[in-house]
């Protein structure tokens, strides 16, 4: 749009200045015919009085007639019946129409010419600046930065423009996810080596006395790389987008009641009891199954924090916009410094127990947020632990 508005307003101004260098022409022509004509008339009557003095009274009355009337045609004007033609009286005066017009028509040209070469200058500057970017994107510099110019290469720099912030973009992606892929790497293998160090030892003693209680060690230890297996495949489908989530509606107190019903053994175990008060009925579409693993590992996060003889408190409340669920323990809440990084993998914060494996909240935030809800961290104004989730509506 704004190549088609430079243009108009390059030939509107091209056009103005032809027509007032016409127009100018014209006016000097005028001038000088009408000046040429008063001089022709002023000879002829001085060359008439100083032959006839008599007429010298005549002559302005004349004029002063002849001003009034309109003029003689051809066929009957005297001077014609006398052989005499309108060129024959223009010999005094050099013909300056034909050299006015000449000087119009050159400067008319050579402003259109200068004004097509200072367009032409200027898309070469252009075109020339937009190199350069591209070159200093290439070479590696900085090419986020563009000056922004309205002319008929605007939408080809916005263009340019959106296509090296996504370049950009992906190679920020690129290297976080490269990044990532190393310490997640790392993480794992630092994981599988402790059971794997404890199994060798186990094998080891198993000629001890106490070779019971090695077998139930490398049970244990077997169960934990199974679980850690089974969550790195998880997430790994998680990332991937290959886990199929199948979306119904669902009653969020079943899915409160059932989660802690699937942990119950544990909860028993650990002498921790769940409070899932029954309030206004509340809906969320969602997959049921990943839901309650999710919910079931924000519980077992705080079961591992509650004292014995403590309790988690459910709650849940639904609005227009979202429905939120509210799970919190009354342990010592979480060390300032963790909560920035609870949700990341294999983040073990300062007041972990010890045997677990550092994935079980990040596996809870990635299942909910795929089913388009967030999850929030913090402690209790009081004491204790705080998680929020909200499954937002649309």
């Amino acid at each position: 749009m704004s190549g088609h508005k430079n243009t108009g307003i390059l030939i509107s101004f091209v056009l103005a200045v032809g027509l007032l260098s016409a127009s100018f022409t014209a006016v000097l022509m005028t001038s000088h015919y009408n000046r040429a004509q008063f001089q022709l008339l002023n000879g002829i009557c001085r060359s008439i009085i100083d032959e006839l003095p008599e007429a010298e009274t005549v002559i302005p009355a004349i004029l002063k007639d002849y001003k009034n009337k309109t003029a003689v045609p051809e066929e009957k004007s005297i001077l014609a019946t006398y052989g005499y033609r309108q060129s024959d009286f223009s010999k005094a005066a050099p013909n300056y129409g034909i050299i006015f017009a000449a000087a119009g028509f050159l400067f008319g040209g050579g402003l259109f010419l200068a004004a097509f070469r200072h367009m032409r200058r200027k898309e070469m500057l252009r075109i020339k600046s937009l190199t350069d970017y591209l070159e200093n994107v290439n070479t590696g510099g900085n090419g986020l930065h563009l000056r922004e110019e309205e002319d008929e290469f605007s939408k080809l720099q916005d263009e340019i423009y959106k296509t090296v912030t996504f370049a950009y973009q992906t190679r920020d992606a690129a290297l976080t996810a490269r990044q990532n892929f190393a310490e997640n790497l790392a993480n794992i293998a630092h994981q599988l080596k402790t059971p794997i160090t404890a199994i060798h030892l186990s094998l080891q003693m198993m000629d001890c006395p106490s070779g019971k209680e090695n077998i139930s060690q490398i049970r244990r230890q077997l169960e934990r790389l199974t679980h850690l297996e089974e969550a790195l495949l998880l997430l790994s489908r998680l990332d991937a987008g290959t886990l199929p989530f199948e979306k119904k509606e669902a009653d969020v107190f079943t899915i409160l009641t059932l989660a802690a019903d699937n942990l119950q053994e544990v909860l028993s175990h650990a002498g921790v009891s769940v409070d899932i008060p029954e309030g206004k009925p509340a809906r969320i579409t969602v997959d049921m199954d990943w839901t309650m693993e999710a919910i079931m590992n924000l519980l077992k996060n705080c079961m591992e924090h509650t004292p014995a003889g403590g309790v988690i408190h459910c709650s849940y409340e639904q609005n227009p916009l979202y429905t939120q669920i509210i799970i919190r323990d009354e342990g010592e809440g979480f060390a300032k410094e963790d909560l920035p990084h609870l949700f990341e993998r294999f983040f073990r914060g300062q007041n972990a127990k010890s045997g677990g494996i550092g994935i079980g909240l990040s596996l809870a935030k990635e299942l909910i947020e795929s089913q388009n809800g967030t999850i929030h961290a913090k402690n209790n104004p009081d004491s204790g632990a705080c998680f929020e989730i909200r499954f937002y509506s649309h």
